[in-house]
This record gives structure tokens, sequence and C-alpha cells, in this order.
């Protein structure tokens, strides 16, 4: 049985990994052998998210079915018990199956449409979010074998969740100072087709792909065999389509995703007119992130206040220090202080490298 004293060590420790410059992935895969120490499991699935629509990004998973991929995702959604998005305000942000059905897992769409088929006997279900947003959820399963999780375990995955979400926060911060460097391998955005379109059924399944579908596609993390030419975004924007349609969750089918070279795309996900297509199929589309929707991805990675915001979002627009401070009712002095902060927080030391880096642009003196 573990000990609280090792309960607290591990936790000193997941801070100390969270607080490191490790990038997300790498940072995960470390959280995951810390907590595994601590709760045991045999399976995980673990994707960052939309800070703002909660709708998974960069997945990383250990699990016994890859082939069923696209009913695991669409489950997952459209399951009320345990989501992560009713775990971000609703009690403790980590819950078991079992407890979130009441001692009966079948009430889970997921449980009963696959997991039980795999000997999946428990789920321990965290949400990592703070005040800027949600940064990602952690499933971690269970076989016959296992045994169920406990309620300690449970607290204990609710002790780390905070930590763990400002530790991702950081690293999805450090990755845009990473990702402004200009890469080989990454075409510029204006070398891009506008827009890659993807239709999917029911089942989400894809039925069709626009000719510019593969420019963007092979620019998004490979999903597992046997899916690997549909990115997993695809999948989660469709599937959160279809968890609005049901009443499950209400936030935007959509997700913004960091292609690399300081570049951004944008999934977002929509019900076709059946009048059109004769069936009413899920489209998934594809295109660059309009610069609003990325500085509201970057003041959130960063941490940025309120204020700060909507001073980096009219500096973007072309406002001097005069403009700036007479459309925030403040002074001169006071947009100078605030930018002082937000360079402090971003690691820059001018405004043409504070954009630079939150636009993804090339312009800009060295920071």
């Amino acid at each position: 049985m573990t000990t609280h004293w090792a309960a607290s060590r591990s936790l000193e420790r997941i801070g100390d990994l969270c607080g490191s410059p490790l990038e997300d992935h790498d940072l995960r895969a470390a959280l995951l052998a810390e907590i595994g120490g601590i709760v045991p499991f045999s399976s995980f699935v673990w994707p960052l998210t939309d800070p703002e629509t909660c709708t998974g990004i960069s997945p990383m998973a250990r699990i016994p079915c890859p082939q069923e991929l696209p009913a695991l995702i669409r489950l997952k959604y459209v399951t009320t018990p345990g989501r992560w998005t009713a775990l971000i305000d609703n009690g403790p942000p980590a819950v078991t199956l079992r407890t979130a059905t009441g001692g009966d897992p079948a009430r889970s769409p997921l449980w009963n449409g696959v997991l039980r088929r795999y000997g999946v006997v428990d789920v321990l279900s965290t949400v990592f979010a703070d005040r800027y947003g949600c940064w990602g959820w952690l499933d971690l399963w269970r076989s016959a074998d296992d045994g169920l999780f406990t309620d300690l375990e449970a607290k204990h995955l609710a002790a780390v969740a905070p930590v763990i979400a400002a530790g991702l926060r950081r690293s999805r911060a450090a990755r845009m100072r990473l990702d402004a460097k200009p890469r080989r391998d990454v075409p510029p955005v204006a070398g891009l087709p506008q827009q890659a379109v993807l239709t999917l059924d029911s089942e989400l399944e894809v039925t069709s792909r626009s000719a510019s579908a593969a420019d963007w596609l092979c620019l998004l993390q490979p999903g597992p065999r046997p899916f690997e030419a549909v990115p997993a975004e695809v999948f989660n924007v469709a599937a959160q389509l279809l968890a609005r349609e049901a009443g499950v969750d209400s936030h935007p089918a959509s997700a913004r995703v960091s292609i690399g070279s300081g570049r951004w795309a944008v999934l977002r996900s929509f019900r076709l007119d059946p009048r059109e297509n004769g069936a009413a199929k899920l489209a998934v589309t594809i295109q660059e992130c309009p610069a609003g929707e990325r500085l509201d991805v970057f003041a959130r990675c960063f941490g940025l206040t309120r204020r700060q915001r909507s001073l980096l979002e009219l500096a973007a627009g072309g406002l001097d220090t005069a403009a700036l401070a007479a459309a925030l009712r403040i002074s001169p002095y006071t947009v100078q202080d605030q930018f002082k902060l937000v360079f402090a927080a971003c690691g820059v030391r001018s405004r043409n490298s504070l954009l630079a880096l939150a636009l993804g642009t090339e312009r800009g003196g060295p920071s």
C-alpha cells in the first residue's frame, strides 16, 4: 500500500518535473512514469487540449485497441460520466469510472461500447485545467488483474492535477518559443492550399477528402496503425461535434494546433447539408489559424492578464503607445510598465520580438 510519505515525495517530484524545461511529450512521459509508481495502470490515453474548446490534440496513448480508434474517440466524447469537461467546475478534478457511474459502468457508452471487450474494469479520469484554460486530460485504465482504483489513488491524482496543469501550460509556452524558429521541413502557409476538407460518417469513418488534404494532414501528428493517414485531431473535432449535437457538451467543435515554424492550423467540424450530399455527413476543415485565435492561445499559454491580453491584441493591430493608452484608458507610463511585464513573461525584450513570437511572423529584432 502506498504510504502518505511516498505520495508526498511523488508530489514533490511531479512539481520538479513540471517546473523543468521538458517539452510536452517528454513531460507527459516522465509524469506517467512517476504517476505509475503511486497509481499503477495497464493502459492510458493522454491528449493535450485546445485551452478554450477543450478538444483533444497531440495525443499520447498505450491502448490494446488502436484498430478501434474512431469508435474509442467517438464514445469518449459522447460519454457523460467522468467526462473531462464536467470535472473542470464540478468537484474534484479526478474521478473513477465506478464512482462516476454509481457503481454501474454499463452507464458509460465508452465502457459498454469498447472497454469492456478488452477487459478494462475501471478508469481513473483526470482533467488538467487552470484559470487560463484546459490543457489536457488523462485516462488510466485497469484490467481485472489490477483491480479497481481506490479513493486514495483518485485523491492523489486530484492533488497533482493543478501542478500538472501549470506544467503543461508552461511546456506549451516553451513549445511556442521553439516553434518560432524556422524549419526547412515546414512549408510557409502561403505555399499551402487555402483549406483542406474531409468528410466522415456517423461512425467517424473518413468517406472523402479534398485534393488539398494531404498537404495539411502531413503537418499534423499521424495516428496509430491503421490510421496513420488520419491525425487524431480530425477524429477529435468531429467527435466534439457529435457531443454538441447529443447535448453532452457545449464547447465549439474546433481545435488550434501548431504545425511548426511559428505556424498554426485550426480544425473545425460541422454538419453538411444532406440536400447537397445525399446524407447528413460530418465535415472537418483544416486551414491557417487566424491571428486573433492564435493570439488567444498565446495569451493563455503565457498566463497574461486580461489587460495584458488586450494590450497585445491592440498592439498587433498596429497601435502605438499613445493610441494604446487612449484605447485602454490608462497612461502611457502604465502601457510601458505592462509591456515590461509581458516581455518578462514571454522571454522577449521588444514589442517587435513579442509580436513576432505571438503571431508567428519573422519580423522583429532579437529577443
